[in-house]
């Protein structure tokens, strides 16, 4: 069976979950991943994020799942459980969010893995679901959290980093999108409560509405991200900012950023109806002949589809 042949099987999969109700135990039993759906991914025993800790204030979390720095399922564990670690400690002041996996912080969420692997996976702390349950547990950690931004950051990549407190990009190379509707899908990890926020509500319709690829220096004049930085400067950049703030008195830290939280972050309650349209938004079956005719022309696999998202979504049917 070929890679096409593959990534088919599981459209029609996906084409038979839809036609059952949607919600977190509706779907049938998975049928087992082919050896091509398993090429994607990272292997079992080797970790698909990785954390460092630079030092005892300054952490890093650094995504590594080639080719694409997909994120599915299994890798929402991952950062779960890195996440954990961030929130038990008492001296990290810090975390700084970057990909080791060039041309891509993070394409998207996984497409191809079965939808019930998503569904049912059991609510975090907040009592949501694993995914809006990390982005709100991200963004109100009381310690700073900064994104640094080279290669593509679409989909639950730009999720992620609009849940950081802060967001630096490569100008030439950081490629920022919402994509979603232009797969006929709605963005499930809650840009419509946090883009507003940060570009205003004109802008956020066009970035999530439009679907386009943002490039770095856009995303800067628009407030996407804090600042666009040659290249050759963003590590450094980052590296120092991220030292200077960990030689900071902690309780300063903690106590400023929740003065800012009250005044800035979207409340709780709307971020898991954000992921349950995502979820409807899969079943529907004008979005699943899109999603097939995109991946019958190369979606998550490495090549121009993904390089150029917005692109191929305004080709779609073409």
């Amino acid at each position: 069976m070929n890679f096409k042949q593959s990534m088919s099987r599981m459209v029609a999969f996906a084409l038979a979950l839809a036609s059952l109700t949607l919600g977190p135990t509706a779907f049938a039993q998975a049928a087992p991943r082919s050896a091509d759906d398993r090429a994607i991914a990272a292997p079992a025993d080797k970790a698909r994020i990785v954390l460092t800790r630079k030092t005892p204030a300054y952490w890093k979390v650094t995504l590594s799942n080639p080719p694409l720095n997909i994120i599915g399922p299994a890798e929402v564990r991952e950062l779960v459980k890195i996440l954990e670690q961030i929130e038990a400690d008492q001296q990290v002041k810090v975390v700084v969010f970057d990909s080791a996996v060039p041309g891509y912080f993070s394409a998207h969420y996984d497409l191809l893995t079965p939808l019930e692997e998503s569904t049912g996976m059991k609510p975090g702390p907040t009592g949501m679901h694993p995914v809006p349950d990390f982005m709100v547990r991200l963004s109100r950690l009381p310690i700073v959290t900064i994104s640094s931004i080279r290669g593509r950051a679409t989909g639950i990549g730009s999720e992620l980093v609009l849940a950081t407190d802060m967001r630096f990009a490569s100008r030439e190379k950081a490629v920022l999108s919402q994509w979603e509707v232009g797969a006929g899908l709605v963005a499930g990890g809650g840009p419509q409560s946090r883009l507003p926020r940060l570009t205003g509500r004109g802008r956020a319709i066009e970035i999530l509405i439009g679907s386009d690829d943002i490039s770095g220096e856009l995303a800067e004049r628009y407030g996407y991200v804090n600042r666009a930085l040659p290249d050759a400067q963003l590590d450094g950049f980052v590296e120092a900012l991220a030292m200077r703030i960990a030689s900071f008195e902690r309780q300063a830290i903690v106590d400023t950023k929740r003065l800012v939280d009250v005044a800035s972050l979207p409340p709780e309650a709307e971020m898991q109806p954000i992921w349950d349209a995502f979820i409807a938004s899969v079943g529907r079956p004008a979005t699943q002949a899109r999603l097939k005719a995109l991946i019958d022309k190369g979606l998550q696999t490495p090549g121009d589809v993904e390089k150029h998202l917005g692109r191929a979504t305004a080709n779609y049917g073409k």
